[in-house]
């Protein structure tokens, strides 16, 4: 990460980079590979606060959970289930009343989301009841603040242990964005080490499994708290030993490798390039060259961005920079901007990697949080929603006081144990994984029904919540009964119009043939480049032969 002298995160040169990345090649686990963004009020075209998600795992099946809202009796007590792996990790107490939570956002337009980044071997030993997703999720049902959730995060893996590796949490409201990093102790110590820093109004962050949170605030409650022997620990450990002051989180608690600049911070490094081109960010960071500064924790962008701006910023696979992963061979003729794990490889005893982009096949779901501090709660919040790779998903609006959600989004509408037309994450892969054998020709198609979607709901927008305000001054339960039904019928629209998109992309594109507008199959060429690219590697072993007395053609 670069120094931004603008932001709460000041840093210390990276003296160790170069030897760094020359040791150190062994890519972080793709399975919890994650990606997460940060715009502030300040920073977006209309004063909304947005916080966005990529959840990517090859394990992980996209549905949108709901939770409602609950008054629980003394003494009532709450399951702790791990996320990832779905075991029971204990029980807890159940507060006096939990709030309604859709997907990763509540009823008071709080959204967390979370990025992993492991740290020290030593330190992912857990030792406690509270696993990183249900920290999400328990704080939603007790926050009605960001800055509440940072303080009830902490509490949580205080009184009961944390139980996952090092993450980074995102954690908004329609006023404040924060960045919390978190790590555990080790085995048999409870609680955990953590910072959270509150993302400077007018800029915008982000973090892809690596802490970005370095020196910190020392005295500073209103943008920075942070655990009381977050310093002190580490020094017990032995691992820093400088002035408080020159204390970094992330470089003591997730010491850096070359493999982690090139497949983690390369993520926020192109959102930051995207939104902020004038800032002209150097690569060098992430490609380990020695001396280079870290990436800034938070850069202002050049205009102001709209809900659609961060839509597509979460759709990147590095276009137009030396990492494009459309400029190799490896994206095959039709440009194919994925590679199928796993993501490093060696030859001849050198190690090289393929590229990780925000956008990647793995997505179980993705998310844009929308929240406004101007409109009542369930009409200021919506959780703009999509399953599979964000590049060709649809974000449908799922407003944050809605009652019930799309069929087709529902958890249990499918897993991973079968396929089903209802379910969206099925339809949305059975797409997106046919496009993927003729990219090129393919994606463009998809592109256009994504826009024609998106645009005709953000176009919709003003009148949905014109008709939520008029019936919310009347009743707020016809307001959330006309937002849920509108919600619903968005979600299973989009999947009902998916379905439609496959069928027509399996009819024109079967069998590496192209259908013409009026069902003529034609058979269009490889690209030029890509011949050559055949003849210069296998030109002597497919030439055909002329023989004696042939004609040569021309």
């Amino acid at each position: 990460m670069k120094r931004a002298a603008a932001t709460p995160t000041s840093t210390r040169p990276a003296t160790l980079l170069g030897s760094l990345l020359a040791a150190s090649l062994a890519l972080a686990p793709a399975g919890d590979a994650c990606t997460s963004l940060l715009v502030t009020k300040g920073a977006s075209a209309d004063g909304s606060t947005y916080l966005t998600y990529a959840a990517d795992s090859h394990e992980l099946y996209g549905e949108l959970t709901f939770t409602p809202a609950a008054v629980h009796r003394f003494g009532a007590m709450r399951d702790v289930v791990e996320w990832d792996t779905g075991k029971l990790l204990g029980r807890i107490p159940q507060p006096p009343v939990t709030y309604q939570v859709v997907g990763n956002m509540n009823e008071h337009q709080v959204a967390i989301a979370e990025s992993t980044w492991g740290g020290r071997k030593e330190l992912q030993v857990p030792a406690g009841t509270i696993d990183y997703g249900s920290l999400i999720y328990i704080a939603l049902e007790r926050a009605r603040t960001a800055r509440e959730a940072v303080e009830v995060m902490t509490r949580l893996v205080d009184e009961h242990g944390y139980a996952s590796e090092g993450e980074s949490f995102s954690i908004a409201d329609p006023n404040e964005a924060w960045v919390m990093e978190m790590v555990g102790k080790g085995e048999k110590r409870k609680g955990a080490v953590w910072v959270a820093v509150r993302v400077p109004d007018g800029t915008i962050a982000g973090h892809a499994n690596q802490p970005r949170v370095r020196r910190f605030p020392l005295h500073d409650p209103k943008t920075c708290l942070y655990a009381k022997d977050a310093i002190s620990f580490a020094r017990e450990k032995g691992w820093f030993d400088g002035k408080d002051e020159e204390f970094s989180f992330a470089d003591v608690y997730a010491p850096l490798s070359g493999a982690t600049l090139r497949a983690c911070d390369a993520r926020v490094w192109s959102v930051f390039r995207r939104a902020a081109p004038s800032l002209i960010l150097s690569a060098d960071w992430i490609k380990g060259v020695p001396g280079a500064e870290p990436m800034p924790f938070s850069v202002r962008p050049d205009r102001k961005l709209t809900t659609k701006d961060v839509m597509e910023l979460m759709r990147d696979h590095f276009e137009g920079t030396d990492l494009d992963m459309t400029q190799d061979v490896g994206a095959g003729p039709f440009l194919l901007p994925y590679r199928w794990r796993p993501m490093s490889f060696t030859v001849d005893g050198v190690k090289y990697l393929n590229e990780r982009a925000i956008s990647t096949q793995q997505t179980g779901f993705s998310l844009v949080a929308q929240m406004r501090s101007w409109l009542p709660a369930p009409v200021g919040g919506v959780l703009w929603f999509g399953v599979d790779d964000t590049y060709s998903t649809v974000y449908c609006p799922m407003y944050c006081g809605i009652q019930d959600v799309p069929r087709s989004f529902a958890v249990g509408t499918a897993d991973f144990s079968r396929f089903s037309w209802d379910s969206a994450f099925w339809v949305f892969n059975f797409v997106s994984n046919w496009a993927y054998t003729r990219y090129g020709d393919m994606i463009p198609e998809i592109r256009t029904a994504q826009d024609q979607l998106e645009g005709k709901f953000l176009s919709d927008q003003p009148d949905v919540e014109k008709a939520a305000l008029k019936l919310y001054d009347a009743s707020p339960a016809e307001a959330r009964d006309y937002l849920t039904r509108y919600s619903v019928a968005a979600g299973d629209g989009v999947t009902a119009r998916w379905r439609k998109l496959g069928e027509h992309l399996l009819w024109k594109y079967m069998d590496g043939n192209v259908r013409d507008s009026q069902g003529k199959v034609t058979h269009p060429k490889y690209p030029e480049g890509w011949y050559r690219r055949i003849v210069k590697e296998r030109g002597d072993a497919i030439r055909i032969p002329v023989l004696p007395g042939e004609k040569k053609e021309e």
